[in-house]
């Protein structure tokens, strides 16, 4: 195959075309939310029934889970246990309990499905999963996570879909479905503003309301909307109060402001207040009772409802009404997905593994990012060429901690999935000699981290890794870097240096295949980062969090210690998360969100607007010509942004509020839709706590990155 150096080449428009016909334009298709087998209000009459037949000690056992992973059944009542299993990128199997599945696909983690863009995808990747929970006769799985990307040193950033909201809603609201479509609850996580895992039990997150609507709500109300059947609240506090026994989070911002009816759940041990919690509006706690091996401050009776909740009743600090209502909820989810009507386990599913690793295949294709490539990619399987590969994960597959650590089987790993392309033409070599990196045609560098739920990890690389890039570098021309990471990494010292740079996550079992075809030109790199990655940590928005004179930390200790003092995480930067911070800052990044190369070339033209001015609430279609220009078939992700010219309140300089990604042959040009809604041109409005339009002009900037506008058009919004 040609080799390609990417290069967009663009028809910018300043103002869009006159006089267009409305019948040229195209609405796009309304999102089809889950609907459950039983509807809401006839699964709480039926629970009401059930519940009329409770005794208070029955009642009380169901608002705390049971044998950590379970909650409460009752054959009488025809009601079954529910196993909860995470997580978001495939089935954790417990090896301790009993009756688990033999094997579970390990996906690409969400994080790498966010860089797809592909809405279509994130369903097929759910479905996937969910058929494993159905396989496994698992009742609901404890996922997707979708804490926003706030700081790149987050533990936990691996599990979640990004730093923009609109794109984390749009795959949240997909998978939500194609999880639920069978017949698993998904569960939506962490409710809220938990975005970082240091001493994440004594983390305040302190965090104004137009914030959390504008950034860390949008995902959740995607998936709330979208008809998930379960949330877990968060480890953290939320303005000075844990999350999972705030009455403000999940009665103010999860019930009423949302909207959501079914179950809410606790993370397991977050919660140290029976009372707040039986008054919090949760309904489950998780686990329900202590662990052998905490300590003794965290197994507290008040932490767990089935201990307490009985005596808080005696002692008239709560009322039986307030027990009914958690247990109708549970009651009601369950009988609303028709688990008191068909068995949880469905054994047919097995059938369908293959096909999942398809899925999990395909997902590696499309997240590895292509971030540089200064002639060197792809690499001619055919031509008189030899690989050198080196470092961490050549022979290993990367891969996060915690809860949401898959092991997968039948592993695919770089050095396996490169010789099956290339054959002799690769060489492994752990530690090569500086005769070695000059002698090969090529070097792939494979490095990475190990990010885990429990704690933060550093944003730089050790110096050892970064001074033996360097070296690379210098003795070998044709040097391409691989980066498995779950979140941005410090590439500053050596991102000049080499020639090729892709950034491929954590591949699960067998994106490592997807890789390899990318270096051979295979498979045309298609994914766009759903993140910025600054050049130094210090220019992010959430430099600073860290108490003064603290360092970070691994393993598990520091997480359990709840005694420690509470610390404020101030969220000064407001909405400014993300590309709307460099931008609001004038910070240049290392890579821009939405940023990532191809091997051929897109021209955009002919942005038109249906509509020149518009008045509030009315929805804009608009259309944009893309052409591939290059001798690769391709995939485009065409991302649209706004921005209010002119505001009462400070707003980003742009944000995404749609996107698509295309398939185009080379040599082929496509028209591409889409609509704009009231709520793409609105702020919240801090005074009527609402979504606000103002009257006044808007530019739609279209483009392949944040940075990368290419085509722009100007809106006139009036009042209506």
């Amino acid at each position: 195959m040609k080799k390609f150096i990417p290069l967009f080449l663009a028809v910018i428009l300043i103002s869009a075309c006159s006089t267009p016909n409305p019948r040229e334009f195209k609405t796009d298709t309304m999102f089809e939310a889950f609907q459950p087998p039983i509807a809401y209000d006839d699964a709480k009459e039926q629970a009401v029934k059930i519940l009329d037949q409770m005794t208070i000690d029955e009642k009380i056992s169901m608002i705390g889970g049971h044998n950590v992973f379970f909650t409460k059944g009752f054959e009488k009542f025809n009601v079954p246990a529910m196993y909860l299993s995470d997580a978001t990128q495939g089935v954790n199997i417990r090896s301790h309990l009993d009756d688990q599945l033999e094997k579970s696909v390990a996906f690409p983690s969400p994080i790498a499905l966010a860089s797809t863009w592909n809405k279509d995808l994130a369903g097929e990747y759910a479905k996937s999963i969910g058929e494993e929970c159905r396989a496994g006769e698992i009742a609901v799985l404890l996922g997707p996570g979708m804490n926003i990307y706030r700081i790149s040193q987050n533990g936990r950033n691996f599990e979640y879909f990004g730093e923009d909201p609109y794109l984390a809603a749009r795959m949240i609201e997909n998978y939500v479905v194609g999880m639920q479509s069978t017949g698993t609850m998904a569960t939506l996580k962490h409710f809220v503003a938990n975005n970082t895992d240091y001493k994440r039990r004594t983390s305040n997150s302190v965090v104004d309301k137009r914030t959390l609507h504008e950034i860390y709500l949008p995902a959740f109300e995607a998936g709330v909307d979208a008809g998930a059947m379960a949330v877990m609240t968060s480890y953290n506090l939320v303005n000075g109060e844990h999350a999972g026994q705030s009455k403000d989070v999940i009665t103010g911002l999860l019930r009423e402001d949302l909207g959501f009816k079914w179950i809410v759940m606790s993370d397991w041990w977050s919660v140290y207040d029976a009372e707040k919690v039986i008054k919090s509006g949760l309904d489950l706690d998780m686990p329900g009772e202590p662990r052998a091996e905490y300590p003794d401050y965290m197994k507290k009776d008040e932490f767990f409802l089935r201990y307490s909740a009985k005596s808080l009743l005696e002692e008239g600090k709560v009322q039986e009404e307030d027990i009914n209502r958690m247990v109708t909820n549970i009651l009601t989810t369950e009988i609303a997905m028709g688990l008191l009507e068909r068995p949880i386990k469905d054994s047919t599913y097995f059938e369908n593994f293959d096909q999942h690793v398809g899925v999990a295949l395909q997902t590696g294709r499309e997240s590895v990012v292509l971030l540089k490539n200064e002639n060197v990619l792809p690499i001619d399987k055919t031509g008189e060429i030899s690989i050198l590969l080196t470092g961490e994960y050549a022979d290993k597959i990367p891969h996060g901690g915690g809860a949401a650590e898959v092991v997968g089987y039948d592993h695919v790993t770089m050095l396996a999935a490169l010789k099956e392309i290339y054959g002799d033409k690769v060489t492994y070599i752990e530690n090569p000699t500086d005769e070695d990196l000059k002698t090969f045609t090529h070097v792939i560098y494979s490095t990475g981290t190990f990010d885990s739920e429990g704690w933060d990890k550093s944003f730089d690389f050790p110096e050892v890794i970064n001074s033996q890039i360097q070296h690379i570098a210098s003795l070998n021309k044709n040097t391409i870097v691989s980066v498995s990471s779950g979140s941005g990494t410090n590439m500053s010292e050596w991102n000049d240096d080499i020639a090729g740079l892709l950034y491929s996550w954590y591949p699960g079992q067998i994106g490592f295949k997807g890789f390899a075809e990318i270096v051979a030109g295979i498979t045309n790199p298609s994914a766009k980062l759903p993140i910025t990655i600054e050049k130094k940590f210090e220019d992010s928005p959430g430099y600073g969090y860290l108490p003064e004179g603290k360092e970070l930390y691994t393993g598990w200790d520091e997480d359990h210690r709840i005694i420690d003092p509470i610390t404020d995480v101030n969220y000064d930067e407001g909405v400014f998360v993300g590309y709307r911070w460099y931008e609001h800052k004038a910070i240049e990044p290392l890579y821009a969100f939405g940023f990532g190369l191809s091997y051929t070339n897109y021209e955009y033209s002919n942005l038109q607007l249906e509509k020149e001015s518009i008045k509030a609430g009315e929805k804009l279609n608009l259309k944009i010509d893309v052409a591939n220009t290059g001798a690769v078939d391709g995939k485009e992700i065409v991302q649209v942004y706004v921005r209010d010219v002119e505001s009462s309140v400070e707003r980003p300089l742009k944000e995404l509020k749609d996107f698509k990604k295309v398939s185009i042959a080379a040599g082929d040009k496509q028209t591409v839709y889409f609509t704009l809604t009231d709520r793409d041109f609105a702020f919240w409005d801090a005074a009527t706590e609402d979504w606000k339009v103002e009257a006044g002009q808007f530019e739609i900037l279209v483009g392949t990155a944040s940075n990368h506008i290419l085509a722009s058009a100007k809106l006139e919004v009036s009042n209506k």
